[in-house]
């Protein structure tokens, strides 16, 4: 899929502007950016939900913009909230979604029950929907958007508000579809999901702010970063150095990461000469400079 030249409003609001994304075949793609970047905007258009108010939605090089039945058919959209059916069992969601799909009823059985099987559900198949835990309703929602065997996912978030063991369950999911060439498209507020994507795209304010694969967002980062922190890691002693270091020049950014600081210099001088004065502070851990993460490019683009 490639997505170009989008623009969208909102009355006079402006959600996306410029915007160009392209998905290979078989390439997990991250959205990444802060509250109002136009990431569920962008998902909505790309599952044809939404018409852009101009731009160019194309499926294999063929313009599906003003929406197609084919191209639908080749995509499975889980929204941030996925309408289960909660008086349906986990197979009757199954079954309801295929038929939505046109999927074929000796289809059905066996695709279902090899979803079933990959999201460990198998045991459960049964049980009604609204008896369902956050991630095994989670982990339905991706099956359900899988029945028709689609060829590229749309996740808003998919992983939100997820206990560890069902996130790592849903990715494996996820991965195991990627190997079949699925590709997916997936917003995520996750910056250690992020690290291990093809590709990741920041948005800022409806633009792509930066693009590329961690590694690269990670070398083309322009700011020398610092690790250091309170030797009593509490937040109000966190807060207090990050105010005193956004007061120092050439200090671009400075966030809290876990019980330590990141601080971003403009130039590896400042970070150096930064470093030099807070290893004389007996109330901190040795300052270090550290590669940076794409978390720290996240929190660069969005402040």
């Amino acid at each position: 899929m490639a997505l170009e030249d989008l623009h969208h409003r909102y009355g006079d609001t402006v959600a996306l502007e410029r915007l160009a994304i392209a998905v290979a075949p078989g390439e997990i793609v991250a959205l990444i950016g802060p509250d109002g970047a136009g990431k569920t905007t962008t998902l909505r258009i790309a599952a044809g939900v939404l018409t852009p108010a101009s731009g160019l939605i194309r499926m294999n090089g063929r313009d599906v913009t003003g929406g197609d039945d084919t191209a639908r058919r080749s995509i499975g959209y889980l929204a941030q909230r996925f309408a289960l059916y909660g008086d349906l069992t986990i197979w009757e969601n199954l079954r309801f979604f295929a038929s939505i799909y046109g999927v074929r009823p000796a289809d059905r059985e066996d695709t279902g029950a090899r979803l079933l099987a990959m999201t460990d559900l198998a045991p459960f198949r049964d049980r009604l929907a609204e008896h369902l835990s956050g991630g095994m309703r989670q982990k339905l929602a991706l099956a359900c958007a899988l029945i028709h065997r689609p060829r590229l996912l749309i996740l808003d978030e998919p992983t939100a508000g997820v206990d560890p063991v069902s996130r790592r369950d849903l990715w494996r999911v996820i991965y195991r579809m990627r190997q079949e060439g699925v590709a997916a498209l997936v917003a995520t507020a996750y910056m250690d999901e992020a690290e291990r994507f093809d590709r990741v795209v920041l948005l800022n304010r409806g633009r792509v702010a930066a693009a590329g694969t961690p590694r690269e967002l990670r070398e083309n980062f322009p700011f020398a970063v610092l690790e250091v922190g309170p030797r009593e890691p509490r937040v109000a002693a966190l807060r207090a150095l990050r105010d005193e270091a956004l007061g120092i020049p050439g200090v671009v950014g400075a966030h809290l990461f876990g019980d330590r600081l990141h601080i971003a210099a403009d130039s590896s001088g400042v970070a150096s000469a930064l470093m030099a004065r807070l290893a004389e502070r007996v109330d901190l851990t040795t300052p270090t400079i550290v590669d940076p993460t794409v978390e720290d490019v996240f929190l660069a683009a969005a402040s």
